[in-house]
C-alpha cells in the first residue's frame, strides 16, 4: 500500500531540495530520517516535515507500522514564483526571482528495498556481462573470418596506350 504527504508552497528552490530527495529515495523510512537529521542544509529540514507527515499518515490513516515503510518516491515539483524588485543604480530596477516548491513523497510498505550499494553493484553486474558479451562477438567474428577465404577477385593488368 502507498501512502502520500506533500509539502506545498515550500520557500526554497526546487533545485536546492531535489540535491537532498535524491539521496533518499529507495531507502527505508529510518534510514532516510537518519540521513536526513545530519543533513546540513535547509531542504534537509523541509523534506523532514514531510517525511514525518508521510510516516503519520501511513500510521493513522492505513494502519501501518513505520518499520517496513520505504520511501518509494520523493519528488519535488516548481511551485509558483514570487516576483520581486530590487533598486539599482540610476533610478533602475532588477528582477528578483523567489522561487517555491511541492515536496511529494511516497511511502510504499513493499519488502524490496534498493541502496545506493544495490544500484551500483548492480551496474557492475550489467558492466560485467556486456564485456562478456562483445567478447564472444568478438571471438565468434575471428572464427568465422578464419574459416571463410577471401573471395576476392584478381585484378587484370590493364595497359595504357
Amino acid at each position: 500500500m502507498e501512502v502520500r504527504s506533500t509539502f506545498k508552497y515550500a520557500r526554497i528552490s526546487p533545485f536546492k531540495a531535489r540535491e537532498v530527495t535524491r539521496e533518499i529515495q529507495g531507502l527505508p523510512v529510518s534510514a532516510a530520517l537518519d540521513l536526513l537529521a545530519f543533513t546540513p542544509k535547509k531542504a534537509a529540514f523541509l523534506i523532514g516535515k514531510t517525511l514525518k507527515s508521510a510516516i503519520a499518515n501511513a500510521e493513522n490513516n492505513a494502519n501501518l507500522k513505520p518499520d517496513g515503510l520505504v520511501v518509494k518516491e520523493a519528488v519535488v515539483g516548481e511551485g509558483p514564483t514570487l516576483k520581486r524588485i530590487m533598486a539599482r543604480a540610476r533610478g533602475s530596477a532588477s528582477g528578483i526571482l523567489k522561487r517555491t516548491s511541492h515536496i511529494r513523497i511516497v511511502l510504499s510498505d513493499e519488502i524490496r528495498i534498493e541502496t545506493r550499494e544495490t544500484r551500483r553493484a548492480k551496474r557492475e553486474q550489467e558492466k560485467k556481462a556486456a564485456k562478456k558479451e562483445i567478447k564472444s562477438e568478438t571471438s565468434e567474428g575471428a572464427a568465422r573470418s578464419s574459416g571463410k577465404k577471401s573471395a576476392k577477385p584478381k585484378q587484370s593488368a590493364k595497359t595504357e596506350k
